[in-house]
This record gives structure tokens, C-alpha cells and sequence, in this order.
């Protein structure tokens, strides 16, 4: 159901720390779609919140404010079904105006800041007036990156590679507010791209004041690999400002408005799907699962780690991914009436194993050394192992019963002693044929039928030597010859009981080959694609250090330049190292694993199939689909 309004994310506690609220949390588990997540930040009192709304297509939502009070706290989230992409939603975070006198804590400021950047996809910096030093200096956030945010648990001599952080952040868009100048350079009409690209253009020397010049340029160049500029005109003039929540679109100011729906064009049509390190899509569930895990990390007093999220998130949901599927695969199962014929069972259970292991592939990632995969393809052995062994005391139970209804007039014709009068063995022959015929005619008696049948032969075997040895009216040379007959029968009934286990011996085998088989499918595409995500962020980072590159040789800094072309080398060597044979051996391994772990089924062991108990089996028989 889609939120009605704002909520607040995180905000301050009663300790004064930044905490996760539990209604933002109990929205966003609700949320299995994947999020498009714009963040905004910027000087309070700069009209965030404005835009904000646009995005929502809304004209109230994110508190405006109308004096110089900042409204908004920590930061509030928006979660609307995206209007450009179906089965995706949009999550519109509005953060607290930056350098607020009445907090006096910069500290906050600069969490909030880090925390922006870090649940972002798209990063949109508000200012206002023109993009002057002043406004590189409001921004010393971007600098001081680096102490709040590290990308790998374990960096080389204790520095943060720009590469890393370029590969991973948002994309960067710097709104200009209340722009009144004409964009042009040198007498020449310029983009607003121009525009920006133009301010964060370094100067040469090493004193600290181009020291302290370059820094907040060299950030946003290195750490945003996607940097685009919007400017506004003054929306309303004057003391109008105040009221911009309450006017219509007709008291704004045309330009104005056209400007705002270029924004939001561009911001709806770009933006993309959140992910992490490794390329996952996160999930509005797993999205909450990424603030609690920040929000924990910075009230310990660390430093929010990417590889160390990545690591804490790929465990919470891969676990979730192990349950749901195991869940999926049990409840398919668990549909069967029993006693069923084997290849029923072995179809239905190709099926849910089948989908079972497509739900868990869409959720899980980072699996290393496929844990949790092993994990499920053992429950679900062992499930099947449990179903199995249900089944035939279903099968042996069904088949008992039928035979004692079968034969129940052939007890009270030998008690009566029909049986005992001359010709009494043919009759009795011929009733137990008879009996035979019905239960093979019978359909739905299940894997056991035939061992069922040849137990209750021999079970007949004393029985039909002691009508034979009365009745007088057969020679002793008939007996005989009626006596080895028997024999022959019994030992016929043990042949096709061996062809029966001979059958489902082959039927588990094949349940074994498909069960390799798709696993090492479903494996094989989830290693292409987790490649294919690895090269597209190397890529993403190798196209903005070349632009880097370039810029900084327009700009005569050959050994900055340089520097980046030793980057450079680096993130073509990572792409054109294809590491994907590798992962398809590791696929092979494991699927050689994984059929050792089912050699259980083909073993002709009682053993291999858990027989449930007679409760049990009654309360699995009759179940339907």
C-alpha cells in the first residue's frame, strides 16, 4: 500500500545519538521490490524539500518550513511505487539542512552526509546563489569522506583506493538554487554541465591555500563517477519565498517550473536501482537491513565499512533466501496424497527442487564456498529421504489392508472347510488367483506392491501345502508336481519384487543426474551474472578515471594524469582477467558434491529412507494436491 506521506528514517535519540525508526524499518519490510533511492542534501533553508515533493509528484509531503527554522530532522524517507518503472519503487530520502546554528554539532551533520551518500543511488546537492568557493567550502563534507566511510575492511598500508569509492557512490547531481547569472563563459553560452565542470577545474601550486582550493574538487571528481547540474531561477520573488508550499504552479515563475521538470525528468529517467558491492539489486527489505547496519556501525563509534556490510547483509539474506526456498520446496511437497507411484513423486519433487533453487538464486549473493546452497540441497535430500520412506509405509500399509480385505473370503471358506473336501486345492488355487488379479487391478497401492504381494504369498505358502496335502482327490505325483508349481510362483512373485526395487533404484538415479543438472545451471548463471556485475563496475570506474584523465591533461597536471593512467592500466588488466572459467570449475565441484551428498538415495538400505511412524504415515495418507 502506498505511504501516504513522509516518514522519519533515522533520527536522534534521547542519548542524542542517530537511531533507525521502527515504523521506517516495518515499512520497508513490507517492500520485496527493488529501490530507486534519491537522497538530497544541502544548507537548510536551501528549498530541498521542494524538489523532494516534485519527485513525488506531489505539491505537500517533506515539510517546506516557511521561516528560518530547520524543519526537517535526521532523515525522512518517502517509499512511492516508481512512475517509470514497473515492479520497482522509488525511495525519496529528504535529510536535515546542513549547518543548522540551532544544532551546533557538526558531527551529526557530517553522519547524515555520509549516510546520504552511502543509501543513495542518486545524491542531489542543494545550494544556493552560484557555484563560488564559498559554496566548494559548504561542501567539506565530500572531503572528509574518506574518515566516514572506507570501502574494504583491511586497506593496504592504511589508504582508501579513490577507484574503489568511484566504482560504489552515487551519482552526483548539484541543484543550484536561485541562480541569477547567465551561463555563459568567456562570452560564450555554456550547459550547466559546462558550468560545474568549470568550477571544479584545479589550480597548479602547493600552498595550503590551493591546497585547500583543490580539495573539495579533487573529491567530487574522484569519488563521483557521474556528476550533472541543474540550475533554478527564483521561483516567486520576495517575501512570496516563505509561502512557496501554499502557491500554485500558476504564481511560479515559468522558467522556474520547466527547470524543475527537466530535474525530475532526468532524475526518474537515470537514477537506478540500488545495489551493493558485487552489483545486487537491494530490495526495499534488504534496504532496511543496510540502515539498521550503518546506523549500528556509527553508534559503536566505527566507521561504516562497504565489504564489511556487504558481508553482514549477504549473511541476514541468504539465510532468508535458505528458508523462503526450503519453504517453497516443502510446501510443494507436502501437497502429495500418499501412497503415490514414484515417478509422481520424483516429478513433483524435480519441480519444487527446481523452483526452490531459482527462488533462492534470486535472493542470495556473496555465497562463498555456496554454504548455504549445500545447506539446501541437503534439507532438501533430506526431506525427500523422509517423503520417501512415508510413502512406503503408506504403500506397505495400503497394500496389507487391501489384501486382508481381498482374501477375507477365502478365510471364512477355509475355516468353514471348503477347502478340506476332495478338489478343494483347485478351488483354493483358483480363489487365490483371484485375489491376485483384484489387488494387481487395484490402482494407487504405491512403491511396494509387489514386495507386499510376495510377502503375502509366502505368507499363504503353509496354508496351500496343508489344503493340498488333504485333498484325496489328486495323486501323490500331482502333489508333487502342484508343490514345485508353488515354488516356481514364489520365486517369479521375488523376481518382480527385484525388478520393482530395480526400477526405483533407476528413478532415483535419474532424480540425481537432473538434481546435478540444474544445479549446475542455475550455478552457472549466477556466476555470469555476478561476473557480468564485477566487469560493469570496473567499467563504470575505468570510463571516470579516463575522463578524469583527460581533464587533467587539458589542465596541464601531466603527473596527476599519470597517476590515473597507473589506475587505468590497473582496471583494464581486472576487466580483461576473466575469472569465469574458474568459477564454473568451482560449479562442477560443487555439483560433484552435491551428488555424492545423494548417493544416499540409490542405495537399496532401509536406511536411506527414514520410515516415519504409523501416526505419521496415516496423517500424510489422504492428503491431496
Amino acid at each position: 500500500m502506498p505511504m501516504e506521506g513522509p516518514v522519519c528514517l533515522v533520527g536522534n535519540g534521547a542519548d542524542g545519538q542517530l537511531e533507525v525508526m521502527e515504523e521506517a524499518l516495518g515499512i520497508l519490510r513490507g517492500v520485496a521490490q527493488p529501490v530507486v533511492v534519491v537522497a538530497i542534501v544541502g544548507l537548510y533553508r536551501t528549498g530541498k524539500s521542494y524538489l523532494m515533493n516534485s519527485l513525488a509528484g506531489k505539491q505537500r509531503g517533506f515539510s517546506l518550513g516557511s521561516t528560518v527554522q530547520s524543519h526537517t530532522k535526521g532523515i525522512w524517507m518517502w517509499c512511492l511505487p516508481h512512475p517509470r518503472r514497473a515492479g520497482h519503487t522509488l525511495v525519496l530520502l529528504d535529510t536535515e539542512g546542513l549547518g543548522d546554528v540551532e544544532k551546533g554539532d557538526t558531527k551529526n551533520d557530517a553522519w547524515i552526509f555520509a549516510l546520504a551518500v552511502l543509501l543513495s543511488s542518486t545524491l542531489v546537492y542543494n545550494s544556493k546563489g552560484t557555484i563560488d568557493q564559498y559554496a566548494m567550502e559548504q561542501l567539506h563534507f565530500v572531503s572528509e569522506i574518506s574518515t566516514h566511510i572506507r570501502t574494504k575492511a583491511q586497506a593496504e598500508d592504511g589508504f582508501e583506493d579513490d577507484t574503489q569509492y568511484s566504482r560504489f557512490f552515487p551519482k552526483f547531481i548539484w541543484a543550484v538554487r536561485d541562480f541569477t547569472l547567465e551561463l555563459k563563459l568567456n562570452g560564450r553560452e555554456v550547459t550547466e554541465d559546462d558550468y560545474l565542470e568549470k568550477a571544479l577545474v584545479r589550480r597548479k601550486g602547493f600552498t595550503n591555500e590551493v591546497t585547500k582550493y583543490n580539495l573539495p574538487r579533487d573529491c567530487l571528481r574522484n569519488y563521483f563517477p557521474t556528476r550533472k547540474c541543474f540550475v533554478f531561477v527564483p521561483p516567486v520573488a520576495g517575501e512570496e519565498m516563505s509561502q512557496l508550499c501554499t502557491l500554485p504552479d500558476s504564481a511560479l515563475h515559468p522558467q522556474f517550473l520547466a527547470q524543475a521538470t527537466r530535474f525530475c525528468e532526468y532524475v526518474l529517467r537515470e537514477s537506478q536501482v540500488k545495489t551493493v558491492p558485487g552489483g545486487q539489486p537491494v530490495t526495499g527489505r534488504l534496504f532496511g537491513t543496510l540502515v539498521q547496519s550503518y546506523v549500528d556501525t556509527i553508534r559503536s563509534g566505527q566507521v561504516p565499512c562497504l565489504d564489511n556490510m556487504v558481508t553482514a547483509m549477504a549473511a541476514i539474506e541468504n539465510e532468508a533466501a535458505l528458508r523462503e526456498a526450503l519453504t517453497h520446496y516443502t510446501a510443494g511437497m507436502e501437497g502429495l496424497r500418499l501412497p503415490a507411484e514414484l515417478s509422481e513423486l520424483s516429478a513433483v519433487h524435480g519441480m519444487c527442487e527446481g523452483d526452490a533453487l531459482r527462488l533462492f538464486m534470486q535472493r542470495s549473493f556473496k555465497d562463498e564456498g555456496y554454504t548455504y546452497q549445500k545447506r539446501l540441497m541437503e534439507a532438501m535430500k533430506e526431506s525427500y529421504g523422509r517423503l520417501l520412506g512415508q510413502n512406503e509405509a503408506a504403500s506397505k500399509d495400503s497394500c496389507r489392508a487391501l489384501l486382508e480385505t481381498l482374501s477375507a473370503d477365502m478365510r471364512k471358506q477355509l475355516s468353514d472347510g471348503v477347502y478340506s473336501q476332495p478338489g478343494g486345492y483347485e478351488l483354493y488355487l483358483r480363489d487365490r488367483s483371484r485375489v491376485v488379479e483384484d489387488f494387481r487391478k487395484t490402482p494407487n497401492k504405491g512403491v511396494k506392491a509387489e514386495e507386499v504381494l510376495e510377502q503375502f504369498l509366502a505368507s499363504k505358502r503353509s496354508e496351500a501345502e496343508t489344503v493340498l496335502n488333504v485333498d484325496k482327490k489328486m495323486t501323490e505325483a500331482e502333489k508333487n508336481l502342484a508343490t514345485q508349481r508353488q515354488k516356481a510362483e514364489l520365486l517369479e512373485q521375488q523376481q518382480k519384487v527385484a525388478e520393482e526395487k530395480r526400477l526405483q533404484t533407476e528413478q532415483l538415479m535419474k532424480d540425481q543426474e537432473r538434481s546435478h543438472q540444474e544445479n549446475v545451471k542455475q550455478l552457472e548463471a549466477k556466476m555470469a551474472e555476478e561476473a557480468a556485475n564485477a566487469k560493469q563496475e570496473a567499467e563504470r570506474a575505468l570510463q571516470s578515471k579516463l575522463k578524469e584523465q583527460e581533464a587533467m591533461l587539458q589542465q596541464g597536471f601531466k603527473e596527476m594524469a599519470q597517476m590515473l593512467g597507473e589506475e587505468i592500466t590497473e582496471l583494464r588488466k581486472e576487466i580483461t582477467r576473466s575469472k569465469e572459467q574458474e568459477l564454473l570449475n568451482a560449479a562442477k565441484v560443487l555439483a560433484k558434491a552435491l551428488m555424492i551428498a545423494y548417493d544416499a538415495w540409490v542405495r537399496d538400505d532401509e536406511d536411506a529412507y527414514p520410515a516415519p511412524s504409523q501416526s505419521q504415515a496415516s496423517k500424510r495418507t489422504g492428503r491431496r494436491m
